[in-house]
């Protein structure tokens, strides 16, 4: 019954955030409405312009658990956590086949327990947040020159983010250079990528296992290649890894401290219905130490090298080094539904240093649109992940180890499971909300922490 009461009251403030969050963005709407006929005008054919802003609430339950550490997810019922975004999109064609793309960007506020407790973090826009103070900074800035290769046909593209209305080659090779989000590029699940319009769990953004090199907003610096054809591309990158872990400080020691990926897409269309095939491959060296040497200094109480894992303090050499492997897939089934998959594992033997503490994963779900509801333009999603971490990284939170993310002192060892589904309602041409539920299991892999915890979101987000 206490149980019962506590969810009602949590879906209760649920509610009253919701309308907060709807007359916030609806406010901000109208009064800009007429400056961004002006601003945001229908993009000539060198100039692209665009605005997103995204604001998240989120709650959850009470659970009972034996004990809890510093980076442990709050037991006791949390409410109206907050995270908002707000982005310009400018982009501009230089010359022929190159464009330059600048973002500002304006980011503020925190995740459930600061994004702690939970490998598979509960709010996938929180990871653009370095402070829960708004700020404004530099999201993108970088050139983008398209070469076309052989006697190939031209095709058009439309204007959009990032992307200025232009024609192409069918089959190119582009090279992007700058400051950029990598997920911009890769592992682009068509049903499981973006957090401002479907699923918000962290693991559900991008392949979890992937260490997804960054600063703690999100970006990085360096250069992407891409080899485009009609039905397949091939993407290779060399990027900036940040100096501490999950810090915003980059590192531009090339030599020593990088992240290399390397991605193969396939796509083909199945009755008319397209699908695709994702292969990943990355390798990062950085200032991470090793589980074993984590387990070392816990033993001799070296508070450097733990301080280097939980991303608190510089380490001196940079003798981490990390391998992992992806795939991703989806495919529609209809007009109306879709499918997809991702699967992922590194080698769990080095501290993870940009994106989150998963060494494998593996998830699967169904978006629908809402054409039978007479909703076309509505979409809901469902999906399912599991994560887990190696035996060297076991061993290390079992001795009381803390990485930046998950830590409760001890750990009795289980996979983390969590389901997430979500309802995406179209108001206006540029006006979206978001009801969203996660259930979560043995949050940050801890089976004396088991919950389960019921997690309750409303996102706004606006668009044009």
């Amino acid at each position: 019954m206490k149980h019962s009461l506590i969810l009602w009251h949590i879906n209760l403030i649920q509610i009253k955030m919701a309308r907060k969050i709807l007359v916030y963005i609806l406010f901000f709407f109208v009064l800009n409405r007429s400056n961004a006929q002006i601003i945001f005008k229908r993009a000539n054919d060198t100039l692209s312009e665009h605005f997103q802003m995204t604001v998240i609430s989120q709650s959850h339950s009470g659970f009972s658990t034996s004990y809890s550490g510093r980076n442990s997810l709050a037991d006791s019922a949390e409410v109206g956590s907050s995270s908002v975004t707000a982005t310009l999109f400018f982009g501009k064609i230089l010359w022929k086949g190159a464009a330059f793309y600048f973002n500002p960007e304006l980011s503020g506020g925190a995740g459930l327990s600061y994004s702690l407790g939970v490998a598979g973090a509960l709010n996938g826009e929180t990871y653009r947040i370095g402070d829960p103070q708004p700020k404004v900074s530099i999201a993108r800035a970088y050139l983008q020159q398209t070469f076309p290769i052989g006697k190939t046909t031209y095709v058009d593209i439309d204007d959009d983010v990032n992307q200025v209305r232009d024609k192409v080659p069918a089959s190119r090779l582009t090279i992007s250079v700058g400051k950029f989000a990598i997920s911009d590029f890769y592992d682009k699940n068509r049903y499981s990528h973006d957090p401002r319009s479907q699923f918000l769990n962290w693991s559900l953004m991008s392949n979890g296992a992937w260490d997804y090199p960054a600063n703690t907003k999100g970006y990085t610096f360096g250069l992407v290649a891409e080899l485009i054809k009609p039905t397949w591309t091939i993407r290779l990158s060399s990027v900036a890894v940040p100096k501490m872990a999950n810090q915003s400080g980059l590192e531009y020691k090339f030599m020593k401290a990088y992240s290399e990926t390397f991605e193969l897409e396939k796509s083909w269309a199945t009755n008319k219905h397209p699908g695709a095939i994702r292969f990943l491959a990355f390798h990062i060296a950085s200032r991470a130490p090793s589980y074993a040497d984590g387990i070392k200094a816990i033993q001799t109480i070296d508070t450097h090298i733990l301080h280097v894992i939980d991303g608190t303090e510089e380490g001196n050499t940079f003798d981490g080094h990390k391998f992992g492997l992806g795939i991703s897939g989806n495919q529609d089934l209809t007009d109306e539904i879709g499918v997809f998959f991702r699967a992922g594992w590194n080698d769990g033997t080095h501290a993870t240093w940009a994106f989150t503490e998963i060494d494998q994963t593996v998830s699967a779900g169904l978006s629908v649109k809402g054409t039978k509801w007479r909703r076309p333009d509505d979409v809901c999603g469902i999906a399912g992940v599991i994560n887990g971490i190696s035996n060297n990284h076991q061993a290390f939170l079992k001795a009381g180890g803390y990485g930046f993310i998950v830590g409760d002192g001890t750990l009795n060892y289980g996979t983390e499971k969590i389901v997430e589904a979500y309802y995406n309602l179209k108001l206006t041409k540029a006006l979206w909300l978001t009801t969203d539920y996660q259930f979560v299991t043995n949050p940050g892999y801890n089976k004396d922490r088991s919950g389960p915890i019921h997690v309750f979101g409303i996102r706004g987000h606006v668009q044009f």
